[in-house]
């Protein structure tokens, strides 16, 4: 099954707090942790990863805490992704070439690379303006049974 690892998909809901937060100034990592319903040590390791990647900047003392570096319209799931768990590829030949010996003789890799495209192309249309918005109702798919 593919997933995003937890650590990922809390940075998700922190910066999604933070998007809902925009214009109110700065949040504490404990505020944060609060709203987010999260541990203050798991969230303090988050922020420090979104920093890094200069998805929110963080601000010293007494009434210090952070806020997103950019608008929400202008972070995408893909952003937060990169930051959280690096390059994209939905395996390791496929994000970086030359690190298997069977890379000269596979296949695949060219189509696992199209499926890696797809899926990024699909989180950098996400973004955390659209995280905020109620996720739209699914419509029913009809399911085909195949016939003999």
């Amino acid at each position: 099954m593919l997933r995003v690892s937890k650590l990922t998909d809390y940075a998700t809901v922190v910066m999604t707090v933070l998007a809902e937060a925009q214009g109110q100034g700065v949040m504490s990592a404990q505020d944060l942790a609060e709203r987010a319903h999260l541990e203050v040590p798991t969230v303090s390791k988050l922020l420090k990863q979104l920093a890094q990647a200069q998805l929110v900047e963080s601000f010293r003392g007494v009434n210090g805490g952070y806020r997103l570096a950019r608008a929400r319209e202008r972070i995408s799931l893909a952003d937060i992704v990169v930051a959280m768990e690096g390059s994209f590829g939905m395996t390791e030949c496929s994000a970086h070439a030359g690190l298997c010996g069977h890379e000269p003789h596979c296949g695949v890799r060219g189509n696992w690379r199209r499926v890696s495209e797809v899926i990024e192309g699909a989180l950098r249309q996400m973004t955390l303006a659209d995280m905020c918005r109620p996720a739209p109702k699914r419509a029913s798919i009809p399911v085909r049974l195949a016939t003999a």
